[in-house]
């Protein structure tokens, strides 16, 4: 796979018990990681980007083997790191590429300007240019989510709880803690994720939920797209305001 450290993803869909469960479960070594707040969590807000056709979404419903996708993301709605993401998936693969931006160019891409991805010398903030006038990339849908990271050393290994995934409406305002959002998953459901690159440690497998549970390949941005489209239509049909 192009001699990149593609890591492996394994993805869970589960329930507060299951959740507190595996928490007080976890092995010795496992530690908070350094970026979580007092409460041990932070807030991710990821804008994500899609073509005129939709391509990374219907990719994402078909399945299919090869494929990414663009969003920027922040943390705590603060604009202090701001960085570009692609996620690219190979299977059951996953490998990141990031590159940081400026709120200046931030907003000059929410204008519709996109010629600020060219200045400096980030291949991969010329690369999304290129797909954004090919394409015609454009914001898609905003996703919140507030995550509980935990890392261990041996294996590169990484757990997170992702809770209250909801989407956001309105403008593409990345910065606004009062953005409305609806929530996508039910009350009690949490994403977890485990990241591995080298090896998934033993203690870390037997810690894995049992086979009767869900594995899935929820995509937080499938299910944020989704939930935008209903909420839209029903908003508008039916005057409400967004939901909070």
């Amino acid at each position: 796979m192009n001699g990149q450290q593609w890591r492996h993803e394994l993805k869970y869909l589960i329930n507060l018990p299951e959740w507190a469960l595996l928490r007080s479960r976890l092995p010795a070594g496992v530690r908070r990681d350094d970026h979580a707040g007092p409460d041990g969590e932070y807030m991710i807000r990821s804008l994500y980007f899609d073509d005129y056709w939709n391509t990374a979404y219907e990719e994402k419903e078909e399945g299919v083997l090869k494929r990414h996708k663009y969003r920027i993301r922040v943390y705590n709605c603060s604009d202090s790191r701001i960085l570009l993401e692609r996620k690219n998936k190979y299977g059951p693969y996953i490998w990141k590429q990031s590159a940081p931006l400026t709120r200046k160019q931030l907003e000059a891409i929410l204008q519709g300007d996109y010629s600020v991805l060219l200045t400096g010398e980030s291949n991969l903030l010329k690369e999304f240019y290129y797909e954004c006038m090919s394409r015609v990339m454009r914001p898609r849908v905003i996703v919140d989510y507030d995550r509980e990271p935990f890392v261990l050393d041996a294996g590169n290994v990484r757990i997170t709880f992702d809770k209250r995934v909801r989407a956001g409406f309105g403008e593409f305002s990345l910065f606004d803690p009062a953005l409305p959002t609806a929530e996508v998953l039910r009350g009690d459901q949490i994403i977890m994720e485990v990241k591995y690159t080298e090896f998934l440690p033993k203690l870390v497998r037997s810690l894995l939920p049992p086979r009767s549970a869900e594995l899935t390949a929820a995509s937080k941005y499938v299910l944020c797209c989704d939930a935008a489209v209903r909420e839209f239509s029903y908003n508008r049909t039916e005057g409400l305001q967004w939901r909070h």
